[in-house]
């Protein structure tokens, strides 16, 4: 009895002890903040010649901010003549333990299918392969019962380390975010035509451009597509025609176009996202072009974009191998000298990766820094200035940031003359390459060479007329250049050269983008050009321009070493003649800011240069669609 007693006493002891603990572990729980752990992602990827484009796209994918333990990898890749395979195994042999899983499958066997006339032949043999493909992927995240499917093709580059989190976060069943290329192209449509191609609309542009920004419903979304599994209606797409409604869909076999009427005709809204820039995408190759020249240099072209955005391009350190290093030339031309001041760090180290890029070799010249000009050393230099010049759009002397930027100038012509070097490209370290500059630098020279006569021809300058510029006689590329302000890059002969040395501008100074077109004779101001007698330099432009500003005036970042920078002061000498006497200023900063007077021209190509580059932009048949070959 008294056994039983005790037997029955300790039962009770323990499960009071047992609720007790429990008890104390509920309060516990009610202190602890639970964390939710992030919807899991397969990313899903097809991969075929892309040798040039998977070290920068597996950098960019690894650099996701998202935990890659609730990321699944699914990749295929078949049919390569390069070594994409190997780059891919590279990679994964050192990241697939980091990721949640890795299905990487290929077909070692190189070459193109049999049915193929080239790489870049879409014919039906190959749709069908990349259909088949892409649907074993969507049954794939559906079977491992992943939250989202990421399609994501092998030439994108998610530069917005945050990409994949916010398009997660927006929570929407079809979102694509938008990706920058050559001109007009992107991953998204707005309008689609009645046999389910591209359709231009004013909204593209407009969403192109950021004009809209935020989510918007589009018929079609390509290359980087995030899409909710969780959304029962997503069970209903595909990218199979057969799976289609036989009696509603008539189109072509095209795995990007069926996905979209997929997802059209079960009522999923699909949107694109540019409320933030994410990336960058190449634009697809037309029939008959090739990697090793047409995609190299969109390659080149995007990667130039990033340099220009980001200030580098990231690139790990076992992809790096795989990366050819770039041979550098000088265009055909003697020289090529970028101006830039030695405390312009920043600057000096962008130019060098985009003249890397590029292949250009390139001399540094040390400008002449205006902060360490006086009254006293300009008077020793016997420097005179302009009688009755001022700034035509601020109304003031010249600053001393303007003085310097001119000696180094000058100087670059001095040694050229000195040296006689034939023909130099001068360029100044705040400027943006436009897309294929290479090419399109070589035919403005090879037109200028062939035809003759010229002195300068601006790469880059800011219009200051309204009316058309005439076109060189037998040129396709050039103009005779009108009133124009900038001196970003201009190639000069040595004969040019001599020219505007002729003239002693340093006894009559104005500033260097004044002076240039007075020394052509296409000044507004008379006054100023009858100082200079021999106004026969004979100054051409490229059509469209070559070189544009990193920076406008007002934009975020915009630095003026001329602009801003002290006045000349005290009473400094001007020239001997008409409008004589001295120039009175006072040390006051004076700041390209919002007061300016608007300038013209900026951003400006000419109205009337003919359509030559419209395919080399990415604005050609790729635009429509982005196989053509149906």
């Amino acid at each position: 009895m008294c056994s039983t007693l005790r037997y029955c006493f300790r039962s009770l002891i323990c499960t009071l002890l047992v609720i007790a603990t429990l008890f104390i572990a509920s309060l516990r729980c009610d202190n602890v903040e639970l964390t939710v752990k992030l919807p899991t992602v397969m990313i899903a990827v097809l991969v075929r010649n892309k040798e040039h484009t998977l070290p920068y796209f597996f950098s960019y994918l690894e650099d996701l901010d998202y935990p890659k333990d609730r990321v699944s990898l699914w990749i295929r890749s078949d049919h390569n003549e390069d070594r994409s395979i190997d780059i891919t195994k590279t990679w994964l042999k050192r990241c697939s333990s980091l990721y949640h899983s890795v299905d990487f499958k290929y077909r070692s066997e190189g070459g193109k299918r049999e049915s193929e006339k080239s790489y870049t032949h879409w014919n039906e043999d190959r749709f069908a392969d990349v259909i088949r493909l892409k649907e074993e992927a969507l049954q794939t995240g559906r079977r491992i019962w992943a939250d989202y499917i990421f399609f994501l093709d092998a030439d994108v580059f998610l530069t917005n380390t945050k990409t994949l989190q916010a398009l997660v976060d927006l929570k929407m069943p079809i979102v694509a975010p938008m990706l920058v290329s050559d001109a007009l192209y992107s991953n998204f449509w707005c309008g689609m035509t009645a046999d389910y191609y591209y359709q231009r609309t004013e909204d593209y542009k407009k969403i192109l451009n950021y004009e809209l920004t935020g989510q918007w419903p589009v018929p079609m979304v390509h290359s980087a597509v995030l899409i909710d599994l969780n959304v029962a209606q997503t069970h209903q797409l595909t990218f199979e025609r057969r799976n289609l409604p036989s009696d509603r869909y008539h189109g072509p076999m095209d795995d990007i176009i069926i996905f979209a009427m997929s997802a059209n005709y079960s009522g999923i809204p699909m949107r694109i996202c540019n409320a933030v820039q994410y990336g960058y995408i190449m634009v697809p190759l037309e029939a008959g072009e090739t990697i090793p020249g047409k995609d190299w240099e969109q390659l080149t072209n995007v990667l130039g974009y990033i340099v220009s955005e980001y200030g580098e391009v990231k690139l790990k350190d076992d992809l790096q191998k795989y990366v050819p290093v770039v041979s550098k030339d000088k265009l055909s031309l003697s020289r090529i000298i970028m101006i830039n001041l030695e405390r312009r760090v920043e600057r000096r180290t962008n130019m060098l990766k985009h003249f890397d890029l590029l292949g250009l070799q390139v001399d540094h010249f040390p400008a002449v820094d205006g902060k360490q000009l006086t009254d006293e050393k300009l008077q020793q230099m016997g420097i005179r200035f302009l009688p009755g010049y001022a700034d035509p759009f601020h109304k003031r002397p010249m600053t001393m940031g303007e003085i310097g930027c001119f000696l180094s100038h000058y100087y670059i012509w001095e040694e050229m003359v000195r040296l006689e070097q034939k023909e130099v490209l001068v360029l100044e370290d705040d400027i943006r390459f436009e897309p294929f500059f290479r090419r399109r630098a070589y035919r403005v020279l090879q037109d200028a060479r062939r035809i003759g006569g010229w002195d300068l021809i601006y790469f880059g300058r800011k219009r200051l007329q309204e009316e058309d510029e005439k076109w060189i006689d037998g040129s396709e590329y050039l103009v005779k250049a009108g009133y124009s302000y900038w001196t970003l890059g201009y190639v000069i002969t040595l004969e040019g050269a001599k020219k505007l040395l002729r003239e002693k501008p340093l006894e009559k100074l104005v500033p260097v983008d004044e002076y240039i077109p007075i020394m052509f004779d296409n000044h507004p101001n008379d006054s100023w050009a009858e100082h200079f007698h021999d106004r026969t330099l004979n100054a051409w432009s490229a059509a469209p321009l070559l070189l544009y500003p990193t920076h406008y005036t007002g934009d975020e970042g915009y630095i003026s070493d001329t602009e801003d920078s002290a006045r000349i002061t005290g009473s400094l000498p001007a020239a001997a003649g008409k409008g004589g006497g001295t120039v009175v200023a006072t040390n006051e900063t004076v700041r390209d800011g919002k007061a300016a007077e608007p300038k013209k021209g900026d951003k400006e190509q000419l109205p009337n240069a003919p359509n030559l580059l419209v395919t080399e932009s990415g604005l050609g048949k790729s635009e429509v669609n982005r196989r053509s070959e149906l």
